[in-house]
């Protein structure tokens, strides 16, 4: 077995050769929100920017023991004008990362995908888990089971080649990606199917890059090699795959909150798809899931300064 924390811990340290990535918090007015970021600044990964109500902010800190000294806070009256001013340092060029505090979500990426005033770009936003398994050899990524609800096969195309970028910032060695449905076959009554035969074809023609892809796979032979081999399925991916593809926003949930609260897993969470990465945690996320998000972020961050083909 390995030891607890042993991927996030190979993420973080490959962090410590690169400089703190400058990231506005958005609205972080809660202990474990503060402390997150404050704990990420410490270890090098991020260099914070907290964007809110000043006042709040330096209340919690100090009810907290928590030291914000030195560290630059920009005044923002409520968590939407957070969110606003957050979105804002980015796109003046003083964040190359958004964090969200203790905010709604909603509020945050309603900053993010303003037409006029956000942060899109040609790509579809989309999330990733990227998932701490016990037992597992590699981190493994779960994509998209918090932005989009019901992705038709153009937006899933855009949350494959997300998760695929993500997975070479993050230096998977081979990026394996299974396109999961209920079973390994094409059912035409079972539409994730034939979307999945489908984004194997785009691979095939070019239209996704970067991985070896191969569905409808089922999880069990997604992820389990003799799984795979009762099957008799013969593919490069299955049983091996280090990327997974759900049908819907409902699958992703219930399978990284099944592996969260059933297997002992850690989740780290990223948006991609913006013009920067952006650390979406929970209230509920450990401090090593926090970090683990912002390590990230960072890589993230660096790939985009080296000109590769991530966004956000």
């Amino acid at each position: 077995m390995d030891r607890p924390h042993e991927k996030y811990d190979r993420l973080i340290e490959r962090c410590q050769t690169l400089a703190p990535t400058p990231t506005a918090v958005a609205h972080p007015c809660d202990q474990s929100s503060l402390e997150g970021a404050l704990q990420a600044a410490k270890l090098g990964l991020i260099a914070p920017i907290l964007v809110g109500p000043s006042a709040r902010i330096l209340a919690v800190a100090k009810d907290c023991g928590l030291d914000l000294t030195g560290m630059p806070i920009v005044d923002a009256p409520f968590s939407v004008a957070s969110a606003e001013m957050a979105v804002q340092l980015v796109r003046e060029g003083k964040a190359e990362a958004l964090m969200k505090g203790s905010l709604h979500t909603d509020e945050l990426m309603g900053a993010v995908v303003k037409s006029a005033t956000g942060l899109r770009t040609a790509r579809r936003v989309s999330h990733c888990f990227v998932m701490d398994v016990p037992g597992h050899e590699d981190a493994l990524i779960i994509t998209d089971a918090a932005v989009n609800i019901a992705p038709t096969l153009e937006v899933k195309a855009d949350i494959l080649q997300n998760a695929i970028d993500l997975a070479h910032a993050l230096h998977f060695d081979e990026v394996r990606v299974a396109v999961l449905s209920a079973m390994e076959t094409i059912n035409p009554k079972v539409p994730s199917t034939l979307e999945a035969a489908a984004l194997c074809k785009m691979m095939d023609r070019g239209q996704v890059t970067g991985a070896l892809i191969d569905g409808p796979l089922a999880l069990d032979n997604a992820i389990d090699m003799e799984a795979a081999r009762v099957k008799g399925i013969k593919s490069p991916v299955a049983g091996r795959a280090n990327v997974l593809l759900v049908p819907d926003l409902e699958a992703g949930n219930m399978l990284a909150k099944s592996l969260s609260f059933l297997a002992g897993a850690d989740t780290a969470g990223i948006v991609l798809g913006a013009r920067v990465p952006i650390i979406l945690t929970s209230r509920a996320d450990s401090l090593i899931a926090r970090l683990a998000s912002c390590a990230v972020a960072a890589l993230v961050a660096q790939s985009r300064r080296e000109g590769t083909k991530v966004i956000g």
